[in-house]
């Protein structure tokens, strides 16, 4: 998966030598220098420089018609680099990056508006040839000017992301009209070339004249495969297929965006979604809630087969959905506290009742994947761990981690005893059926932020355990603009934040996790650690020489992690849940990395059949 911006699926790359029927690797400065198509991170990448496409899709797949997807709330900007505004669904499309992800591989990148790559054996710098052909939508060429101003304008300018991304580039050179060199920190850090590859190129005779920090809703000019062509705020954007778009016929782009038009209708929650599929006025839908998916779907066009209903196991990532406490919040700074509040949810009840049985509560920030921490540390991952030792908490090397359980009955007295116990050693005592500093008798209370009032069914069972240890909890229920604004500027106490992890973790940890990312506006590090060996471990797992390595290395961090008690497990689905209507064919395969709706086609006599029935039974209903 694309490790900087959601809505981006990137392909992958690989070192080529002389073996194959490419330029051989020359020296340069004792090194090797590699030239080619595609970079891997680890090993080689699946596809060669030959290959016409990949193997999950369908290179005969008709091109046309129309696909509706769905959206909730309203959006204000089209720009979706920097830091201010919603921006509107379809907002990146058509944004292209350097290279494009390998959808059946864990992390190799293949060529898009670059060609061809070289770097040397130590990765220290990376150049990309970009490919003669590229063209943005006004017809004029993509060239290295366009490339650096993209790269200063983001780390500049653009979301704080970036600068976090990009901090390793020590240097950026254009060595002609379509070639460009970026220079790295020195150290190991296999990865970098791969994260430039996943450079946003914006074009610079249209943004330098523009101010690029502020939200706008004029669709940005971009090279890509789609265009946005009308929209109303709060109502829908409409992109459609650009009918000589540059990349078409290119190997990473062939039986893809098949849709002559996309459109992204606006509702006003996912409950209207909901009943908006249900209706035929959207095509495709991820559901979200295990409740939802338990006992709203229970219809005749899903038990006709008209309405297809599936759950997909997910290969591609690890993470986890968690209660994120707010270290910047004096509250939350003692790890006994935040251990002790674990002990109030009961996912075993939680599971059983609202969810429907359908998770599962991880216990590592990488389930399931082979990157989790399990058991206790062995090996490199103990080598590693052993040079922390007194630094880190004892229980890594003693006790493998594992969140409060219950016995689901609901009444999880044992748990709050053991909150209690807890928080008491930690200073917190009972008095007058409040919980108070033992000291200065200050209140335990906290606000906890959410946007979906469905989350209530979750987290109202938990407010309740909380009370009964005599904890203050005020809810707060905010709309998508105020809860994205307070998130931003760290405005919370408490709030539910899922944490998706790729195959292949790296930079992007420093942002989640790091010391520097704790207090700058927009970052991913929510809860605001600060952690000196965190730090360190870190820059380990970017440093792996080997996968193996990484998955130790990993390992090692997650173990770390889990034992600061920063977050409270609440679940993971390690599956997707989707619905379509009868109308699309599908490659045959569905790569690592899961289903693309973009993949998909309009299978023409499906949707004739689906409009034929439709039709039936609207005119059986009028004759009722």
């Amino acid at each position: 998966m694309g490790k900087l911006q959601p809505l981006h699926r990137y392909l992958a790359a690989f070192a080529v030598t002389a073996a194959l029927a490419l330029p051989a690797a020359t020296a340069a400065q004792d090194q090797v220098v590699h030239k080619g198509h595609a970079i891997a991170m680890h090993g080689e990448p699946k596809y060669g420089p030959d290959v016409p496409y990949f193997d999950y899709v369908n290179p005969n797949a008709p091109k046309g018609g129309t696909l509706t997807l769905s959206a909730d709330g309203t959006f204000d900007t089209f720009n979706p680099f920097n830091a201010k505004g919603t921006a509107g669904a379809g907002a990146g499309i058509s944004v292209e990056t350097l290279l494009t992800h390998g959808d059946d591989e864990a992390f190799t990148k293949y060529g898009l508006l670059a060609e061809t790559m070289e770097w040397p054996e130590d990765r220290s710098w990376i150049i990309f040839h970009l490919n003669p052909k590229a063209r943005w939508h006004d017809g004029e060429p993509v060239t290295a000017e366009d490339v650096i101003f993209s790269f200063n304008i983001l780390v500049e300018k653009g979301h704080p992301q970036y600068r976090f991304y990009y901090q390793s580039v020590t240097g950026v050179e254009k060595l002609d009209e379509r070639s460009v060199k970026f220079t790295f920190q020195t150290g190991e850090n296999r990865e970098l070339p791969l994260i430039m590859g996943e450079l946003p190129v914006l074009p610079k005779h249209y943004w330098e004249n523009r101010d690029f920090t502020a939200t706008t809703l004029e669709p940005p000019l971009g090279s890509g495969p789609y265009r946005i062509k009308s929209f109303e705020p709060g109502r829908f954007v409409e992109v459609e297929r650009v009918k000589d778009y540059w990349g078409e016929n290119i190997p990473v782009r062939v039986g893809t965006d098949n849709y002559d038009t996309i459109r992204y209708e606006y509702f006003l929650d996912r409950t209207i979604i909901r009943q908006a599929l249900k209706a035929g006025q959207i095509d495709y839908f991820q559901e979200n809630s295990a409740k939802e998916w338990a006992t709203q779907y229970n219809i005749p066009a899903v038990d006709a087969g008209v309405l297809h209903k599936q759950r997909i196991l997910d290969k591609s990532s690890g993470g986890m959905q968690a209660f994120y406490m707010n270290l910047r919040r004096d509250l939350f700074k003692d790890p006994q506290v935040r251990r002790a509040l674990a002990y109030a949810f009961d996912f075993q009840w939680t599971n059983k009742t609202v969810y429907y049985g359908q998770y599962e509560q991880p216990a590592s920030f990488f389930a399931p994947t082979e990157l989790a921490s399990t058991g206790l540390p062995q090996g490199e991952e103990l080598e590693i761990l052993e040079r922390y030792r007194g630094r880190i908490p004892d229980e890594v090397f003693t006790t493998p981690y594992q969140p409060p359980a219950t016995d689901g009955s609901g009444w999880p007295r044992d748990n709050l005893l053991k909150a209690l116990d807890i928080l008491e050693q930690a200073g917190w005592v009972v008095r007058d059926m409040k919980l108070v500093n033992a000291e200065t008798g200050q209140r335990f209370s906290f606000e906890f932020l959410y946007q979906d009032q469905a989350q209530e069914r979750v987290l109202l069972p938990f407010f309740f355990n909380l009370r009964r240890l005599g904890i203050e909890v005020r809810p707060r229920l905010a709309d998508t603009s105020q809860y994205i604004n307070r998130v931003r500027a760290r405005d919370f106490d408490m709030m539910i934040i899922p944490t998706a992890q790729s195959l292949s973790p790296g930079n992007e940890q420093r942002e989640y996790w790091g010391s520097a990312a704790a207090d700058q506006p927009s970052s991913r590090n929510y809860a605001g650690i600060k952690n000196p060996v965190i730090d360190e471990l870190i820059e380990l797992v970017i440093s792996a020489p080997t996968r193996e390595s990484l998955i130790q290395r990993t390992r090692a961090l997650d173990r770390v992690l889990l034992w600061g008690h920063y977050v409270i497990p609440q679940l993971m689905a390690p599956f997707d849940r989707i619905l379509y209507w009868d109308k699309f064919g599908r490659p045959e395969r569905v790569p690592l990395q899961g289903p693309d709706v973009l993949r998909w086609w309009i299978d023409p006599e499906k949707a004739a059949t689906l409009t034929a029935r439709r039709r039936s039974a609207g005119a059986a209903q009028e004759g009722s």
